[in-house]
């Protein structure tokens, strides 16, 4: 439970292909994508496999499937603090999807399950795109329903719900020949038991400080709009932007700012360079330290609710080839490594674990990590 916004970013971040492409109204093609992926950082490792395979079963139809495995290992400042004991625990992830094509319309349908030791999650999701204007155009729209079921591993009486769901609608557009652009817009609706049942927040006392447990309110709304681009060179390159704005009901204001470099050279290599800057405010019931017991109806301390930035400065090369052992059943393959090096910078959370400091002065806390993802891909 401690990591599960994490991994929902790490997933994300996983993603095998580049979020923004020309899409025509085609089936996605057939083929198969084996990962192993590692994040190490903030006294954290999260790694494992991923398996993903997409068959057409007709010229219309066409199914994946994706099998993902987070092996947990965590001594993080948040555990440390507490007075807990570095844990393990592993969480497994299975996805069925759908693609229907008609004319040029893309009908999507799918399902998510995963499942760890004290939490349960169930996604289903639709969509629909469409082409518009000689295919230079594309509106997709897409929704999805979450249920989460919440325990604790130290109780087992523990049981507690979440509902989520999640509205979008994206625009693509071929501006020229060598551009294209793209307009999302999000929002997310969650409800329910939205805390961590293991985290405490710290108040102040005669003595110096002590803890209680976290309460934050039981909805939560956000917005967010990003537009992307890729600009397409002579040189067989292309130029990545993309800028995202963020807000929620729990007054959390935020935004990234990404650029990218994708250089293909000797034929069959593909090399990219990125950076990224993200930004955000803290939430209206966070503090380091509040000033008594139950201060407030809501609290909490989360670092990730916290006033802090992170910088993320990525590379990856990738080589493609035509297995010559593998006769006519394959037609390509590549084999691909991404590192990610991503820096954080906390602003008004403290570390704890420094003890030689007056409460409520001890350093801001800040750490490094990195994600390493290893693949291989075949198309079929």
């Amino acid at each position: 439970m401690a990591v599960t916004d994490l991994r929902r970013w790490l997933i994300l971040l996983c993603t095998l292909l580049f979020a923004l492409q020309a899409r025509a109204a085609v089936l996605p093609p057939d083929r198969a994508d084996i990962m192993y992926h590692k994040y190490d950082g903030g006294g954290m490792t999260i790694d494992g496999p991923s398996l993903l395979v997409r068959k057409s079963v007709s010229d219309n139809v066409s199914l994946s499937a994706n099998y993902y495995v987070d092996q947990v290992t965590s001594a993080s400042i948040d555990v440390i603090t507490s007075g807990a004991s570095p844990y393990t625990e592993e969480r497994t992830e299975y996805s069925l999807s759908g693609d229907y094509l008609l004319n040029k319309t893309i009908i999507s349908l799918g399902m998510t399950t995963s499942s760890e030791n004290d939490y349960d999650a169930n996604t289903w999701f639709f969509g629909i795109s469409q082409d518009f204007f000689g295919d230079l155009s594309t509106l997709a729209l897409s929704y999805s329903y979450g249920a989460d079921d919440v325990g604790m591993s130290t109780d087992e009486t523990f049981d507690e719900e979440i509902r989520r769901q999640n509205y979008q609608i994206s625009w693509t557009q071929v501006v020229t020949k060598n551009l294209i652009m793209n307009l999302n817009y999000n929002i997310i609706t969650d409800e329910g038991f939205l805390n961590n049942p293991y985290r405490s927040v710290r108040y102040r006392t005669e003595t110096g400080y002590n803890f209680e447990a976290e309460l934050y309110p039981e909805t939560h709304t956000s917005h967010s709009v990003a537009v992307r681009a890729r600009y397409y060179l002579p040189i067989r390159a292309a130029f990545l932007f993309e800028y995202r704005r963020f807000n929620d009901t729990w007054e959390i204001n935020g935004y990234n700012l990404e650029f990218g470099y994708i250089q293909t050279f000797l034929e069959h290599w593909t090399a990219e360079a990125r950076i990224r800057y993200y930004k955000q405010s803290d939430a209206e019931f966070y503090s380091d330290l509040f000033n008594r017991a139950e201060e407030f109806t809501y609290r909490a301390r989360d670092k990730e609710l916290s006033e802090f930035t992170d910088t993320t400065f990525g590379v990856g090369i990738s080589y493609e080839f035509k297995p010559q052992w593998a006769g006519h059943w394959i037609e390509k393959a590549s084999a691909n490594l991404m590192l990610d090096f991503i820096n954080f910078d906390y602003n008004n959370f403290r570390d704890l674990r420094v003890d030689n400091r007056p409460v409520g002065e001890e350093p801001l806390y800040s750490f490094d990590a990195t994600v390493t993802r290893l693949f291989f891909s075949v198309w079929f």
